[in-house]
């Protein structure tokens, strides 16, 4: 599966899906410091879902109605970066045919799916 990982996104995380063989765009090796909007543009130019801890994203999709190929807000406050890489992973395998043109929160016990 192709995401985008946006600067926020915890390394870890970015590195358990590579190994997992997904491809990852991750908005910090790339293009540092892309406004919100031009990430979402990235996402759905590169056919991804977009991983992120920004909530902001809600409102360009909700709000603002901005198009979205699946927006994944990973919601896991005061878990460790390689915790929330396992429960993000966990997730992606047991949802990836749902996550495309999705808004998706990651919570640590569920996933709530949105479309």
């Amino acid at each position: 599966m192709n995401f985008v990982a946006d600067e926020n996104m915890d390394a870890p995380v970015v590195a358990r899906l590579r190994l997992r063989g997904h491809t990852v765009f991750y908005v910090v090796e790339e293009t540092p410091s892309l406004p919100d909007p031009d990430v979402l543009a990235v996402a759905r130019q590169l056919s991804a879902v977009l991983l992120t801890m920004d909530k902001d994203f809600g409102e360009l999709v909700f709000r603002l109605k901005q198009a979205h190929e699946g927006v994944v807000l990973v919601r896991l406050p005061g878990k460790k970066p390689i915790e929330r890489a396992d429960i993000v992973l966990q997730a992606v395998t047991q949802h990836s045919e749902e996550l495309r043109n999705a808004f998706t929160v990651i919570y640590e016990n569920f996933v709530k799916i949105r479309r």
